[in-house]
């Protein structure tokens, strides 16, 4: 019979095992799905925190590894289809919830995961418009499910495609939902798409604030009523983190030999997150999803990423 004891101690194997170089983002999710479709992970709750928690962290370290000017390049040349690819995402997720026959809350969440950031959209979202648990549970296992297919799918389609390191970090950024599957597949497909990946991830993930903002806005005017009290909006502290360390790297050279300690440790600590995510998906979790809710967030991903993958192919984002 399991424990929470002997759970623990899977959980804690499976964490030790991921520090092990070999052990890449892919086979760490892999290995995270197995403990969690097996049942075996009795701590759903805590484990969901701290792989929020490695996850931030380790943004924080791969900062370690970037250069600031090309950080601000980067963020600043992506701004435009990044906003254009959320408002696309947005409204179309929506017309396809709506059509769908989902609840107003429920197409709301699914539409501001795929836009944004996945679960960190999800949860600011909820945080406003207050849905019932099986309406957050359905969202959350639909994003989470299609991140892990992301990031096995997406470095094979990537290469299928011919894409560069520079155009599939690009891909990766504006067509995975979470945060950790981004960076995940942007580290198995290469160094330079790792940090393109990361930097216009990041860039997108800013948008949780506004978006947020803009919903509370809708919600109130739908219901003619102020919102009381304020919805408090958590602003992502891990993305300034991040740009300290890239500060750090670029303008005090004698961090150099620091910093590519801190940027390995920080990929070994990302590879123990996505186990972390992998383990918190479980058999209740799925079926807790139903056919509509996974049919509308997977024809809205696909069509996402077929058509970022388009317009990058056409040379219309580079």
């Amino acid at each position: 019979m399991l424990t929470p004891r002997i759970s623990v101690v899977i959980l804690t194997m499976g964490l030790l095992l991921c520090v092990w170089p070999m052990v890449t983002a892919a086979a760490a999710l892999i290995l995270g799905l197995a403990v969690g479709m097996a049942g075996l992970n009795q701590w759903a709750g805590k484990t969901t925190d701290y792989a929020s928690r490695f996850l931030q962290l380790s943004i924080v370290g791969l900062g370690a590894g970037m250069n600031l000017a090309v950080i601000w390049t980067v963020g600043i040349h992506s701004l435009g289809y990044t906003v254009i690819g959320i408002t696309f995402t947005f409204f179309f997720g929506w017309w396809l919830g709506r059509r769908h026959g989902l609840s107003r809350n429920l197409t709301l969440l699914i539409s501001s995961g795929t836009a944004i950031c996945g679960g960190s959209a999800i949860a600011a979202v909820a945080c406003v418009l207050k849905p019932r648990d099986e309406e957050t549970t359905a969202a959350l296992a639909t994003v989470f499910l299609l991140n892990a297919v992301g990031l096995l799918l997406f470095p094979a389609l990537g290469h299928a495609f011919g894409f560069s390191q520079h155009d599939f970090g690009k891909w990766a950024a504006l067509a995975i939902h979470d945060t950790s599957s981004v960076v995940g597949a942007g580290a198995s497909y290469g160094e330079s798409a790792l940090k393109i990946a990361t930097t216009v991830k990041l860039t997108r993930a800013l948008w949780i604030v506004p978006l947020t903002l803009a919903i509370a806005w809708g919600v109130t005017r739908a219901n003619k009523q102020m919102v009381s009290p304020p919805p408090k909006i958590k602003f992502p502290w891990f993305i300034a983190g991040f740009l300290a360390m890239a500060a750090l790297a670029t303008y005090l050279p004698s961090f150099a030999d620091i910093a590519l300690y801190i940027s390995a440790g920080a990929k070994r600590l990302l590879v123990m997150a996505l186990f972390l995510v992998g383990a918190n998906l479980s058999r209740p979790a799925l079926r807790a999803v139903g056919w509509k809710p996974l049919a509308v967030g997977t024809t809205l991903w696909i069509t996402v990423s077929s058509v970022v993958a388009g317009a990058i192919k056409l040379g219309w984002i580079r």
